[in-house]
């Protein structure tokens, strides 16, 4: 099968990159020196590691990180990082397989220097490897990536039909032809662009999308009523939306399908997930105040009754908020077998933003509720602007490590904690 990546969907990320078949030359990269890092990482009440002093290279993400991508882009086995970065050029960390990343952005990577926001990693071409979209906002410049093989991509952003003012992405095979398509959430009209092979795409928007003009933050897909097809769940700075699919592509606004808010909800991340093991996708936005001033930051947690509509339980199952959530992402954090929530929060002061709880973490006890785990979770040092977060075995020891975006300061990187690690055993021994 074809390499198709979806965002924000972590777990299917985990299992497509299972799947992609590895490319055999690899280049040699000078990686940042291994050194040891403080004893304060070494925390016995934290679950992660804050590794970003010794396993980022100094200086490379320090810009504006709206979010980030995982994939192995050279064949050689490790995952990579991919980084789209606000008005500043986009950025490629190479691994070295044991989470050490060097910066090959200059070497791999177009330069061009746009309003990146988000993210979509997919075998665009059929050639076995991955390529990247990276939408762009008020420059409206969106851009494809096509890889040589080698994990050194060319732009290729003249097959791409459409330009707008973009700020989500998400890639599958809508139409069951084992190529990956791209759907765009912008200000105004979305968009769904059909791969007709060899990366090139047809804008289909107007037989595909119901004609509304919105302002989308986020996208996400996954089979809300259970008929066996992708649904299209859309969170807005507007009225969020539950697009259903009718099985040949086409998405149907269900305008029952969400409760909608007495006051405005100014959402800028949207997941779905089944909290509660009941086989069906259960959802979150993740909402801020950031240009709605009458909008209520508090993030929601909707209940799927089983036939694609929901039920808001945020009250009784989530914990109050006032966090401003840029991001909001199912995943499982604690390794127990159901699905954690964190978020990516990025505060604003009256007269300027501040950071308070840049990432926060709820744990699931299983039916769907949730409690405030942050300070177990976390190490305190973590700090920064949080936008996004990417779950993924960075150093090759089975277990799933964390690499948070952040709008100010360096991004992050947080290795997964436990006595049976190899290289917890190592960081430890070097104290």
């Amino acid at each position: 099968m074809p390499y198709i990546a979806t965002k924000p969907a972590t777990a299917l990320l985990i299992v497509l990159w299972l799947l992609s078949p590895a490319i055999a030359q690899q280049h040699d990269q000078a990686g940042p020196a291994h050194v040891a890092p403080d004893s304060a990482q070494l925390s016995s009440s934290d679950w992660y590691i804050d590794v970003t002093a010794t396993h980022l290279p100094v200086g490379a993400t320090d810009a504006l990180s709206m979010d980030a991508g995982v994939v192995d882009v050279d064949g050689d086995g490790d995952l990579d990082i991919i980084v789209a970065n606000e008005h500043r050029a986009n950025i490629l960390l190479l691994n070295d397989g044991s989470g050490h990343f060097s910066d090959a952005s200059d070497a791999r990577l177009p330069r061009g220097e746009h309003d990146s926001e988000d993210i979509g990693i997919a075998d665009f071409d059929g050639d076995g490897d991955p390529d990247i979209i990276v939408v762009s906002e008020d420059d409206q410049t969106n851009e494809l990536y096509l890889n040589d093989g080698n994990g050194f991509f060319m732009d290729a952003s003249d097959r791409l039909p459409v330009t707008g003012t973009s700020n989500a992405v998400v890639v599958a095979d809508l139409v069951g032809d084992e190529l990956p398509d791209i759907l765009i959430g912008n200000n105004g009209q979305n968009v769904l662009l059909l791969n007709t092979g060899d990366a090139t795409f047809k804008d289909v928007t107007a037989g595909h999308l119901p004609q509304q003009d919105d302002v989308t933050q986020d996208l996400a897909l996954g089979d809300v009523d259970g008929d066996g097809d992708p649904d299209l769940l859309i969170g807005n700075e507007d009225d969020n939306r539950v697009l259903l699919n009718d099985g040949h592509s086409r998405f149907v606004h269900a305008v029952a399908a969400l409760p909608l808010l007495s006051t405005a909800e100014e959402t800028r991340a949207a997941d779905l997930a089944d909290i509660d093991g009941d086989g069906d996708l259960d959802l979150l936005f993740g909402n801020v105040q950031a240009f709605v001033e009458s909008a209520d930051p508090q993030n929601r947690l909707l209940r799927n009754t089983g036939a694609g509509e929901f039920v808001d339980i945020t009250t009784a199952q989530l914990p109050a908020d006032q966090d401003r959530s840029f991001g909001a992402q199912f995943m499982d954090l604690d390794g127990d077998g159901d699905m954690d929530i964190i978020t990516s929060n990025a505060n604003r002061g009256k007269d300027e933003w501040i950071t308070i709880s840049p990432w926060r973490v709820y744990l699931n006890d299983g039916s769907g509720n949730f409690v405030d785990a942050t300070a177990e979770i976390m190490p305190a040092i973590t700090v920064g602007r949080g936008f996004d977060v990417e779950q993924a075995d960075f150093n090759g020891d089975g277990l799933a490590d964390l690499y948070l975006s952040s709008r100010d300061g360096s991004d992050r990187l947080l290795l997964r904690r436990t006595s049976e690690s190899p290289q917890t055993q190592a960081l430890a021994a070097a104290q």
